[in-house]
């Protein structure tokens, strides 16, 4: 019965919040907000909440993970939102990008999501991934890595905190794949006229 209890708490101050960013799935925005935790603090005065203890939060399409996840709005409205992962372990987002069967994640041992910016950060030990659908099509690694949810656009940062004993350099890693083309563009011809071959009886270099 306590944790039925919780979870109404926790569902009732996550939508008075608004953490989600309103560049999801569009129809993330109409679909109901959920979480689980093993423990919720709400300061309606201050405008925050804290989750803590195993924090599932999702809304659509959209899933944040970590062991603490902490919500605060601003009087305009805007909420930043960061999430923080076990020792050891990384805390985790994901959401669907609009109009296309691809998904964004990302994990760290911190993540910061900014409404107003509208852009997220993942913090240590970073790692973005982008899928088609199932398959991997991109991944990168660093210390600091920076996605805007509006122009689609990511910076990332290496240097100590991206060191590991598989990286001890700690510089950025990346796997890009190649953008397919579109269906039916048409493919540019050759930029002069084709060359014309003839036989030749003799080898080496005629004399002039």
């Amino acid at each position: 019965m306590k944790h039925r209890f919780l979870s109404l708490i926790v569902t009732a101050a996550l939508a008075a919040a608004g953490v989600f960013p309103a560049a999801a799935e569009t129809a993330d925005r109409d679909k109901p907000m959920n979480a689980e935790a093993d423990a919720l603090r709400y300061d309606d005065l201050k405008q925050s909440s804290v989750f803590t203890g195993n924090v599932v939060i999702t809304k659509g399409t959209t899933i944040i993970r970590g062991e603490r996840v902490d919500v605060n709005q601003d009087p305009e409205g805007y909420q930043q939102a960061v999430a923080i992962a076990a020792p050891g372990k990384l805390a985790f987002y994901r959401k669907k990008r609009e109009g296309v069967d691809e998904y964004i994640e990302g994990e760290g041992e911190r993540i910061e999501y900014d409404s107003r910016a509208d852009n997220v950060k993942f913090i240590g030990r970073a790692v973005m991934r982008r899928y088609k659908g199932a398959t991997l099509a991109d991944e990168t690694t660093g210390g600091l890595i920076v996605y805007n949810n509006i122009t689609d656009v990511f910076t990332v940062d290496g240097g100590a905190q991206n060191r590991t004993a598989a990286n001890p350099s700690g510089r950025v890693r990346a796997m890009l794949s190649p953008r397919a083309a579109a269906p039916g563009a048409a493919v540019p011809p050759p930029a002069g006229p084709a060359p014309s071959l003839r036989p030749s009886t003799t080898l080496g270099i005629p004399n002039n």
